[in-house]
Order: structure tokens, then C-alpha cells, then sequence
């Protein structure tokens, strides 16, 4: 798996760059896995319910937030400035054509690398995402497949300003709160430190599939 990092990069650019990269991971090229962060913006999945926005376009506008209608599954989520963000353009059937195992291989792989850095995280049963405890969400998780190509991915919070999380209902969830791992923590955390992890696990979890596959 190829690993590129796009940096700081407006979330309508790397949309666009993403489709890019599907098309040529669908005629061969490797599988690659984007990690950037996104200036304030929310998105709104495919299943996004009437009055997940919970303040006006235009007062969200005059703040300089973007609010953009996406493709991915889940609902509305927060993207801004210290999280990181991670973009799996992967051709399952390389590894296994199964969409629900592949949203339960990137959870995996980020439990693990929080574990890592000391953060006990884990599941919750009926939902998308990784959490704290079961009632903090830590990692948001959606992704779009077309022709088993898959593009979007996750939303670890790490430093970012949670405080945009009030303007939407996260995920659709209305009985359950949103953390980071510099909260958790008590302090910053480079994102590298979390890229390798989740790279290297993502990674090995995939090929441990391929290998069970051919097996």
C-alpha cells in the first residue's frame, strides 16, 4: 500500500484528487492510503436526516465553514485542523470484495494504534466508528464504493477544536458525545506519531486477509 500525504488541502480539492486516484487504482495502480487535514467544513452523508444541522448554512457560511453534501455513507461529521484524516482508495477485490469487513478492518486498525499510544478504544454494537467507553466517539468512519473501489475513509479527532461538533447532530447520534485523543491524553500528539500506527496496522490487516483469502 502506497501512502501519500496531501497536507492541509480544502476538502472539495481532495474530493476531486480522490475520484483521481479511484479511477487509476481501478485500471492498476496500487491501493493508497491519503492522509491530509481539511480546513472547517461539515460534511453530509448519504443518510444525513432533517436536522442534523443544527445552525443555519449562513451563519456556518459567515464563519467560513463550508457545508458540503457527499457520497459517502453515515451522516454528518466535522472535518478542521488538527484531525487527521485518512482516505483508503483501496480495490477490495485484491483482498475481499466485502464492504462491511472492510469498515471493520479500519476500525481495527485504528484501536490499535490508539492502543498503542496508551488509548483504550474500542466498538459499539449497531454503530459505525470507534469510541471511548462506549459513549464518546473518537474516530469517525464512512467510505463510498464503486465498482469495489472505495473512497472517503475516517476522522480521527487528535487536536482539533471539537467546539464545530455542536453545530450537527454527529453521525445521527443524539445520546453520545464526541472526544480527541489530545483530550484523552491531556495533551498534544503529533499526527505522524498516529499515521505510522494506522498505516502499518491498516496494512497488515489487509494482507493477513489476502493471504486467509488464497488460503
Amino acid at each position: 500500500m502506497r501512502i501519500e500525504n496531501w497536507g492541509l488541502i480544502r476538502f472539495a480539492d481532495a474530493w476531486d484528487r480522490q475520484r483521481e486516484l479511484a479511477e487509476r487504482v481501478y485500471h492498476g495502480e496500487q491501493d493508497t492510503l491519503v492522509f491530509c487535514e481539511h480546513p472547517d467544513v461539515i460534511t453530509l452523508g448519504r443518510n444525513t436526516k432533517t436536522g442534523s444541522l443544527l445552525a443555519s448554512r449562513t451563519m456556518l457560511r459567515d464563519r467560513n465553514v463550508d457545508v458540503i453534501e457527499i457520497n459517502r455513507g453515515g451522516e454528518a461529521t466535522v472535518h478542521n485542523p488538527g484531525q487527521l484524516v485518512g482516505y483508503p482508495v483501496c480495490n477490495l477485490q485484491r483482498s475481499k470484495p466485502d464492504l462491511h469487513w472492510f469498515l471493520r478492518t479500519i476500525e481495527e486498525a485504528v484501536i490499535q494504534a490508539l492502543d498503542e499510544i496508551g488509548i483504550a478504544s474500542g466498538r459499539v454494537d449497531g454503530l459505525t466508528g470507534v469510541w471511548i467507553q462506549d459513549v464518546r466517539k473518537i474516530c469517525a468512519i464512512g467510505i463510498h464504493c464503486s465498482r469495489w473501489i472505495t473512497t472517503h475513509g475516517f476522522a480521527l479527532n487528535v487536536n482539533n477544536d471539537l467546539s464545530l461538533f455542536n453545530d450537527i447532530i454527529p453521525c445521527g447520534i443524539v445520546n453520545k458525545g464526541v472526544t480527541s485523543v489530545s483530550r484523552e491524553i491531556g495533551a498534544p500528539v503529533p499526527l505522524t506519531n498516529l499515521q505510522d500506527g494506522i498505516a502499518e496496522k491498516l496494512e497488515s490487516l489487509i494482507k493477513s486477509t489476502k493471504l486467509d483469502v488464497l488460503h
